[in-house]
């Protein structure tokens, strides 16, 4: 095998093995294709992919969890975007990630003070 043959498939079987030991449902290849496409850097480094498929798998089960428990609350049996609004919107760090997006089909949400009132004393307000 040439020098840069054997470079690749020793690449590849970190790759492999560090997907394996990471145990991740997202696919890591993917991400290391598109982290080579993108331009972000001159060369990526074998963890680099793992450790971001693994942070996007993270924060996809707390969104996934949190909307599911928004869509137990409302007596849903599926997810839909009013419930990753809620989801996003309730938690303070996730709101704090998400600040400046827009969530499609999401809704308002009301703020604390006023859905606690009774209906002629939000007139009143207005």
């Amino acid at each position: 095998l040439s020098p840069t043959l054997n470079r690749k498939w020793s690449l590849l079987l970190n790759l492999i093995s560090l997907i394996i030991i990471a145990g991740l449902q997202f696919p890591v290849g993917r991400v290391h294709r598109l982290l080579k496409r993108g331009n972000y850097a001159e060369r990526i480094g074998a963890g680099a992919p793992v450790y971001l498929a693994a942070v996007l798998e993270y924060l996809t089960a707390e969104i996934l969890e949190l909307s599911g428990n928004a869509a137990r609350e409302n007596k849903k049996s599926r997810i839909g975007p009013r419930h990753i609004q809620l989801a996003v919107r309730n938690d303070e760090e996730l709101n704090k990630l998400f600040a400046g997006v827009t969530i499609a089909e999401g809704g308002v949400i009301e703020a604390p003070e006023t859905c606690f009132l009774k209906l002629a004393d939000r007139e009143t307000m207005a």
